[in-house]
């Protein structure tokens, strides 16, 4: 246990900011292909708008964590509901109905939890005098 305490620890701190970088860099690459995409067919659709909100939410949540070291469950929340939004914009006429009402009704839910989780942080925030993160 010691062993641990002394490498592994700081060991997992040093593989978990690589990791963030290395999602940070692809999320730089992924909008770089995007814009470059963008330029190339010269035109710009609601699709590649949301398309580049979600990069732009996945960067915040990034900076977020390694500022912070704690990961907002809203970000990823928020990053789905784009997704979804994304989905149905672009396979729409594809889709059948109950499929469309599928996405829809996820849509609503995963809001829906957004807000009951807000609303718990507003009415029922933690004790300042406790850490939860320990």
């Amino acid at each position: 246990m010691e062993l641990y305490r002394k490498y592994g620890s700081k060991s997992l701190k040093a593989v978990e900011h690589v990791v963030l970088l290395l999602i940070a860099i692809a999320t730089i690459v992924a909008i770089g292909q995007e814009v470059f995409h963008l330029v190339d067919k010269m035109a710009v659709e609601l699709a590649d708008l949301l398309l580049l909100f979600i990069y732009l939410e996945v960067l915040a949540m990034v900076a977020n964590y390694a500022e912070s070291g704690k990961l907002p469950v809203r970000m990823p929340l928020y990053i789905a509901i784009v997704a979804l939004a994304r989905y149905l914009i672009l396979d729409m006429k594809a889709m059948e109905d109950w499929r469309v009402l599928a996405v829809s009704l996820s849509t609503l839910i995963v809001a829906t939890t957004v807000v009951v989780i807000r609303w718990g942080q507003i009415k029922m925030p933690y004790p300042k005098n406790q850490d939860y993160d320990s």
